[in-house]
């Protein structure tokens, strides 16, 4: 065997194996994030030997997210809203707000005000791990605190749901519909390409992301591809890819500064929490959202959890999938254009 391939060999053995532990323990897009830390703990154990992804696989794995968010984007749930979606707007930009405000306290521990704000914004955590670095944010203290806040979310929410809300699971979880491999793989194909292609002809920011998003999203009008999803196989070497890649830029000193920030990051976190229940209730008053249902679609963060426990609870996954979906596109739309508002203060 080369002695060149044995590094990289390590480095896949890592992330596969604590790919498939965070998959044993159901934690939230487990590829991504155990292609982090499986990388992390190469990068911090071997930097005398360090090793960087080819930039074209990390704009794969970029186009795949896109594709997964566009993917998700049902317009006939958007157009449910009715009335209602301009209530829904306003609330989810305003759950936005709450959580930027509150993640400049992160610039005590002196990262920069762009890597504060998408370290504590609520929603998009895999997109905005994908998009930090292009924007000026570091990346690695915005995957770790976009799924220390998707941990935390994690737990709370049963147990709210439960003790707060009294809810009890009485309906079937989310079907999944029987889908075609081929054409699942040609949705995802056609959609990188067509995205990645348009995003850079029509100027996007980041269009590695918001191409390939766009273009999901309007393919999913072809009858064709009405019911059509990501493989698998395709999403999980999206997502291993950004893990793996922002997971190599690790270093011991970065991780002391990240361990530093943990308890101002969980003090965010709980505020965000907080601040998005009370929006909860204003929606309920707004709008004719039932209590359960206005809680978990203003919930910050975990989209696919959050539509389980909807679907569960026998709740109004239309309404939530809506709103959740809503508030997912005004992040990954609106980040290169705070990025570079925020950039301004610097």
């Amino acid at each position: 065997m080369p002695r060149s391939l044995r590094p990289w060999l390590l480095l896949l053995a890592l992330a596969a194996g604590v790919s498939v532990a965070f998959t044993l323990a159901h934690l939230p897009t487990p590829l991504l994030f155990g292609g982090l830390v499986g990388a992390l703990v190469y990068a911090v154990t071997r930097p005398t030997v360090p090793l960087r992804l080819p930039d074209r696989w990390f704009t794969t794995g970029q186009a795949v997210v896109g594709v997964l968010v566009g993917a998700s984007v049902d317009w006939g749930s958007l157009r449910s809203l009715g009335v209602s979606w301009l209530v829904v707007a306003l609330v989810s930009c305003f759950s936005l707000v709450v959580s930027v405000l509150a993640g400049q306290l992160l610039m005590r521990h002196g990262v920069s005000r762009v890597t504060a704000t998408f370290a504590s914004i609520a929603g998009g955590a895999a997109g905005l791990t994908a998009v930090s670095d292009e924007l000026g944010a570091d990346s690695r203290v915005v995957a770790s605190l976009q799924y220390l806040r998707l941990l935390v979310v994690l737990v709370t929410m049963p147990l709210v749901a439960t003790l707060v809300f009294d809810a009890r699971e009485d309906a079937d979880p989310l079907d999944v519909a029987a889908h075609s491999l081929p054409t699942d793989l040609a949705f995802a194909l056609l959609a990188i390409v067509v995205g990645l292609v348009g995003g850079r002809l029509l100027r996007f920011p980041t269009p590695a992301i918001l191409g390939p998003l766009a273009a999901a999203a309007l393919l999913t009008l072809v009858p064709a591809f009405g019911d059509a999803q990501v493989p698998w196989v395709v999403a999980a070497v999206g997502y291993a890819v950004i893990g793996i890649q922002v997971g190599l830029k690790f270093t011991v000193a970065s991780l002391r500064q990240i361990g530093r920030m943990l308890p101002t990051a969980l003090l965010t976190i709980v505020t965000t929490l907080v601040s998005c229940a009370g929006l909860g209730w204003l929606l309920v008053a707004l709008t004719d959202a039932e209590p359960l249902d206005a809680y978990l679609a203003t919930n910050p963060g975990g989209i696919y959890a959050v539509l389980g426990m909807s679907a569960a609870t026998g709740g109004d996954v239309t309404f939530v999938a809506a709103t959740q979906v809503l508030r997912l596109l005004i992040v990954l739309g609106s980040a290169p254009f705070v990025a570079a508002y925020l950039r301004r203060f610097e």
